[in-house]
């Protein structure tokens, strides 16, 4: 790492550069792909044992590594504070600021969020200890409780709002201590989000936001499945329309309440797909601020995977992904059962990683057996992507939720036809985004989610009809070519960059 000085502050909550992932090698490449910035890196992440060695290397442009973790032990020797007037003026502003972490569908006012930054964490503002110990604390907490609460036992009540407000003092205490940018550029909303949102408004700083995903709509499905949550049996809901009791209405709550301040504090606000922006401006982004960026591919790389692919089509589907429940693997196993009635020959291989999730795989493998497939079907574990698209027919996504898959891209650029559940952006990545994208014609084909009827007779149809099969490899290697170069997403963020970025020194 060098000495220079930063241009844009990275703001990573639990990936790069310790977590391996889509979002992480997205953060490397844009960090490798525009090598006139200088980027410093602040890494948040829950407990120090939740993360291991570093998992890149770290390009030169990278000046600075930060870590900082929001899960630590607290000071027992910490001496409670006596007095109801102790700190009031301070612990009324608390009390406002809370107020709109419960319930308000209003993002946090910029002047409380500099009050936030400004205060929290700080000797002469509320400390830790304060928070912890002081008996203005408490009279807010039970306040809270007593007026708010419906259900929840006090000790559950009393452990959640300590485990949700206490991060926030360390968000503040690392938003003071930030090195000065000229842009601080946040990969999601969240804890990053809301860092991001503090930093910008107490150091002055222009500040983007990028997500991927949606991070308060994934956090809220977590949630609502959480079982470390304590909650009456009645309250207990297991989808998003369910009721929900109240320790956890209030989890989501503060989710919610991050990601919408975060959004009122960015400049600018990026997402990958139209879906995606328009869900980002229904949870409170301002859509003047709103822009699609589609992620890139280095297409340049997948040049020999297309002149080395046989001439006749492998009858060969892969689908390319983790083997876990949200990939829908089993869809696939059984998509492949019924084209076996029609092709005796298919082949069906699942290519990437099985550790994530050992029981999944185990009952994967156990439907492969139960279905007789075990001579169509194999688990091939991680493969060199370039390598093995050149013996597929056809590349099939089963997902159940998806942003912008980049596998569809890289067999597009391979020249591999594609087929995917019509989830994220892959509709707009098969039929094309615009008119203008459109006219290249499609590159595959959309099945309905959980479909394997639907899956089946599409990979039948594609890999019967050559005719088909070449407009297909055509239209994808147009499309990918045009509008999904890494080039044009390299392009697209140093604009922004020099757009947004506070110049002067």
């Amino acid at each position: 790492m060098s000495d220079k000085k930063a241009d844009i502050l990275l703001l990573l909550e639990g990936t790069y550069p310790y977590v391996r992932g889509g979002v992480s090698s997205w953060v490397h490449q844009i960090i490798e792909g525009l090598p006139h910035y200088n980027f410093e890196l602040i890494f948040v992440g829950g407990a120090p044992e939740h993360y291991g060695e570093i998992q890149y290397t770290l390009p030169s442009n990278v000046t600075k590594l930060h870590v900082h973790y929001l899960v630590q032990e607290h000071n027992t020797k910490i001496k409670a504070k006596h007095g109801v007037k102790y700190k009031k003026e301070l612990f009324e502003f608390w009390q406002q600021l809370q107020g709109y972490f419960r319930d308000s569908k209003e993002p946090i006012p910029t002047e409380l969020v500099k009050f936030a930054f400004e205060t929290l964490a700080k000797r002469d503002g509320i400390n830790e200890a304060d928070f912890l110990y002081s008996e203005s604390s408490w009279q807010v907490l039970a306040k809270y409780y007593l007026t708010y609460c419906d259900e929840s036992s006090f000790i559950d009540f009393f452990w959640s709002y300590r485990n949700l407000y206490k991060p926030l003092f360390k968000i503040a205490e690392i938003a003071r201590e930030l090195p000065n940018v000229k842009l601080i550029h946040s990969i999601s909303t969240g804890y990053a989000g809301i860092l991001g949102a503090g930093a910008s408004v107490i150091h002055n700083t222009p500040f983007l936001l990028t997500e991927h995903g949606i991070y308060t709509k994934e956090r809220k499905i977590d949630l609502i499945q959480a079982s470390w949550i304590k909650e009456s049996e009645q309250s207990l809901g297991k989808n998003l329309n369910t009721e929900m009791g109240f320790i956890r209405r209030m989890w989501i709550s503060f989710f919610e309440q991050i990601g919408r301040t975060t959004y009122q504090q960015a400049d600018k606000i990026i997402s990958l797909y139209e879906g995606n922006r328009q869900r980002q401006i229904k949870d409170g982004a301002a859509a003047n601020k709103s822009f699609v960026v589609p992620n890139g591919i280095k297409t340049k790389r997948f040049v020999e995977s297309l002149n080395t692919r046989p001439k006749t089509v492998p009858m060969v589907v892969g689908l390319i992904g983790r083997v876990v429940p949200i990939k829908d693997i089993k869809t696939f196993i059984r998509a492949i059962k019924e084209v076996q009635a029609e092709l005796p020959q298919i082949e069906g291989w699942i290519i990437g990683p099985y550790e994530e999730d050992p029981q999944y795989y185990k009952e994967c493998q156990l439907l492969v057996s139960s279905l007789d497939l075990d001579s169509n079907i194999k688990f091939t574990g991680m493969q060199n992507i370039a390598e093995i698209l050149p013996k597929l027919g056809l590349v099939a996504l089963t997902s159940i939720s998806e942003a912008q898959p980049l596998v569809l891209l890289e067999a597009m650029a391979a020249g591999v036809p594609v087929l995917a559940s019509d989830v994220g952006s892959c509709r707009e990545i098969i039929e094309g985004a615009t008119d203008e994208d459109k006219a290249l014609g499609k590159a595959g084909e959309v099945v309905s989610i959980a479909s394997p009827s639907e899956t089946a007779m599409q990979i039948v149809t594609i890999l019967q009809d050559e005719q088909t099969w070449y407009q297909y490899q055509k239209s994808g290697l147009d499309r990918v070519n045009t509008y999904y170069d890494e080039s044009h997403m390299f392009s697209r963020y140093d604009k922004l960059y020099k757009d947004t970025i506070a110049w002067p020194e």
